[in-house]
């Protein structure tokens, strides 16, 4: 076979880029199509993904009207991995390989193999979408291209134009950016998580979010990058904070809302540290956050099992910033690296502080709380907005009465004032979450613990899992949103019938 025969890879037939070399005359004489890469097009045509079908026929249409011979030749099962199967065969039949893949080129080239690459024209310039206040970008086909823009708690979205974007025009930007991505891997670049359906990658400054299907509906590529970087002076902390983050706070909660600035401050939490010259690691996923290199920042995407609590445990850091911790498999590393004395440092979503507190309470004996998350901070809109304290007591919890009803205790202080705004026991076999402040008076106390046991014997028949607080005259029952549907079928009616009995008003809220 002579110099004048190309194989074109996927990539270089679904971005239209071989039709496009046949009709600027840069490609001629014959093309052979693998029958592998024919049929890993037809199983993405499949699952909805049309591009590869519709480069085909751009294609025998562009070798039609330029007088290019086209031809099909191979095994469609030949191996699983149509790049290698590509490489082979072009070499076989001494072919030159057309690709808009940098690696696929590189490859090649590496194992002398001819290659034409042809990077798909720049369609999207992150650095001048990424302007006045822009906080991500989202793309998705057939709807047009937006921009979120504001701050974190104050933001709204904004169309960049009013025309829908097609699956090849999406095709062509990923493939600009994964030219991008490959030209500075390892360096300025890494990819996070790569398989399918779903693409994470690290570009710079930017975290790229590639879906298509079977993942998602459609194709769709969502870019964000961090709107600001902060220090610790920034947030103009009290000194009795800095105080307590410096000499004794070694189990600390980030929470809020989602965008509401919680990685951003943990990014500058573990700046000052490592300014104190502590050492300092991450837990993250995706390694996103934009740190010195001093810092280590490990993968929990890439980690096998119980990689990273061996790892840390080896490594012994002063601090951890786990930044987010989902999952029960992030907690059980959070609690099990806290109670070997690492300072822990974790990010989580929380709509209030209880939320936060109530995530890991609930996995571990309320006794060892404190020792687990000493210091609770909730951020709102980018800036620090309550900072609590637990600490551990025996007393006789709130709500209760009776001195023999005295038990571990924990009391969650505003650090700010001192005052202790909640109070979480254990009662038998559930935990309480009490709040302090606005409590009724003494004299109503006996009344509300009475009240309290008639209706938790009546709900713990049917439910797992509940609350029981007085909100002035009102007794609330707090349920989580899995029970609350067992609530109305198998205990409304007793309770409210209760509540009329006892002349209590009641309200079911569910959590």
């Amino acid at each position: 076979m002579n110099s004048n025969s190309y194989v074109p890879d996927e990539s270089a037939i679904s971005l239209k880029v071989a039709s496009r070399l046949v009709r600027e005359g840069k490609v001629c004489c014959k093309i052979i199509v693998h029958n592998a890469t024919v049929s890993s097009i037809e199983a993405k045509a499949k699952i909805g993904n049309l591009s590869g079908i519709n480069g085909l026929k751009d294609l025998r249409e562009a070798c039609a009207e330029k007088n290019v011979k086209l031809e099909y030749a191979g095994d469609p099962n030949e191996g699983h991995d149509v790049n290698h199967v590509n490489r082979e065969f072009a070499r076989s039949v001494q072919a030159s390989i057309i690709t808009c893949n940098p690696i696929m080129a590189k490859v090649s080239e590496a194992l002398g193999i001819r290659v034409v690459f042809e990077s798909p024209s720049p369609s999207i310039e992150l650095d001048k979408v990424f302007t006045d206040g822009v906080m991500s970008l989202h793309l998705k086909e057939k709807l047009p291209p937006r921009v979120k823009r504001g701050h974190p708690g104050r933001w709204f979205f904004e169309k960049l134009s009013e025309t829908p974007l097609s699956k090849e025009e999406l095709e062509s930007i990923l493939a600009q950016l994964m030219e991008q991505t490959y030209s500075s891997l390892g360096e300025d670049a890494f990819i996070e998580v790569d398989k399918i359906g779903a693409t994470i990658i690290q570009l710079k400054d930017f975290r790229i979010v590639v879906t298509h299907p079977p993942f998602s509906d459609g194709l769709e590529i969502t870019i964000t990058r961090p709107m600001l970087k902060r220090s610790i002076e920034d947030y103009h902390l009290p000194s009795q904070v800095l105080a307590r983050l410096r000499e004794q706070a070694e189990g600390i909660l980030v929470a809020g809302p989602p965008g509401m600035g919680k990685s951003t401050f943990a990014q500058a939490l573990a700046e000052h540290y490592n300014s104190l010259g502590r050492v300092v690691k991450t837990i993250e996923s995706p390694r996103d956050l934009d740190l010195p290199p001093d810092i280590t920042q490990y993968s929990k995407k890439a980690a096998k099992e119980g990689e990273l609590h061996d790892v840390l445990l080896l490594s012994r850091p002063d601090y951890t910033i786990f930044d987010e911790m989902r999952g029960e498999d992030d907690f059980k590393i959070f609690i099990d690296l806290r109670f070997a004395g690492i300072g822990m440092v974790g990010v989580l979503h929380g709509t209030n502080p209880m939320d936060a507190i109530r995530r890991i309470a609930h996995k571990v004996d309320v006794g060892v709380l404190p020792s687990i998350v000493d210091t609770l901070i909730f951020m709102d809109k980018g800036l620090v907005s309550q900072i609590y304290m637990l600490e551990m007591t025996v007393k006789v919890p709130a709500g209760l009465r009776r001195e023999d009803l005295s038990r571990p205790t924990v009391l969650v202080k505003n650090l700010f004032t001192g005052e202790v705004e909640y109070e979480l026991y254990v009662f038998g076999e559930r935990t309480f979450f009490v709040p302090v402040k606005g409590r009724r008076r003494d004299g109503d106390r006996d009344r509300d613990d009475k009240s309290k046991a008639v209706f938790s014997q009546i709900l713990s028949r049917h439910l797992d899992s509940f609350d029981l607080n007085f909100d002035g005259g009102t007794l609330k029952i707090l349920i989580p949103q899995d029970e609350f549907k067992t609530y109305l079928k198998k205990c409304q009616k007793r309770v409210l019938k209760a509540a009329r009995r006892s002349n209590i008003e009641i309200e079911a809220v569910p959590i």
